[in-house]
């Protein structure tokens, strides 16, 4: 196979990782230009690929090796891209767009504290693990859409990302008790009289008191994504649409949490594809006018 079809094949690769794994950013990215698409396609599949290390089953010490691994993989581009199609793809996308590859190292970073069982005692905390796994992967993007002021674009990326983590947390909940991970700060769990401990299929808090600290914090999320919109005036039409979208898919998750607070302990809320498909839509029309 030829150069030019390896590389293909790489993007092609990491297109259905993305296709397959992001069942919420997929359908931003489908609104880019092939190229950004594409991408943003290999950006993805290397944050999937090192978020899978740090939730994997191997014991502890195997994960944070392979995380080093991968760091060092990255940090030796492109003399490590060799046959493997996503660090091939991510070369070739960093080689033509100014995609900041050191904030993988922030993304590392985070999964190794989630393999060490790192809690948090205050929001400065939390904030650091969620501009590390989330905030990362806004400014990595923001490398692929491109903008006309970075120094602001970049804070703005990353408040959205971690207004995207935030939501996730309070969505994963339960989930993420069940594996030995609580990422609501002490301070505000002890403001609320709360502990997370589980009950049954739920906690064992007071109902009222959980609903409480769900809502505090799904109000202090919601501000977030104000901050973090701001950069939409910023990009162009496309990548405007992309960011809209995701995240407001996930804005729409965080409303149905604080709607119903009590939700997360019951099941995994999640948009239906047609709800996802139709802020899709939305998105790219408002964007386009």
């Amino acid at each position: 196979m030829s150069a030019g079809g390896s590389l293909a094949a790489a993007y092609r690769h990491c297109e259905e990782i993305t296709r397959r794994e992001a069942r919420n950013f997929s359908y931003g990215i489908r609104l880019l230009p092939r190229d950004r698409r594409r991408a943003l396609s290999a950006v993805y599949a290397t944050a999937r690929r090192i978020d899978d290390i740090g939730d994997g089953s191997l014991p502890p010490d195997e994960r944070l090796g392979r995380l080093d691994e991968v760091r060092d993989a990255l940090h030796r581009l492109p003399e490590t891209a060799g046959h493997d199609p996503v660090l091939l793809a991510l070369h070739d996308a960093a080689r033509r767009l100014p995609i900041p590859l050191p904030a993988f190292d922030e993304l590392i970073d985070g999964c190794a504290a989630d393999v060490r069982g790192t809690t948090y005692a205050t929001m400065d905390d939390l904030l650091w693990y969620c501009r590390c796994v989330a905030g990362s992967v806004g400014r990595l993007s923001l490398g692929v859409f491109g903008t006309g002021a970075p120094p602001r674009a970049a804070a703005f990326a990353d408040a959205l990302g971690i207004a995207l983590q935030l939501t996730n947390i309070l969505r994963d909940l339960r989930e993420d008790q069940l594996a030995g991970r609580v990422y609501l700060p002490k301070d505000d769990l002890d403001r609320f009289g709360c502990n997370l401990e589980p009950d049954g299929d739920g906690f064992a808090d007071p109902p009222d008191r959980f609903a409480a600290l769900v809502r505090f914090e799904a109000e202090r999320a919601e501000r977030w994504y104000e901050t973090g919109l701001r950069l939409l005036p910023m990009l162009d039409a496309r990548s405007a649409a992309c960011t809209a979208a995701m995240a407001g898919i996930y804005r729409r998750l965080l409303a149905r949490i604080a709607e119903d607070p009590l939700a997360v302990t019951r099941t995994r809320l999640s948009l239906s594809s047609g709800a996802k498909a139709m802020v899709a839509a939305r998105a790219l029309a408002l964007r386009s006018a």
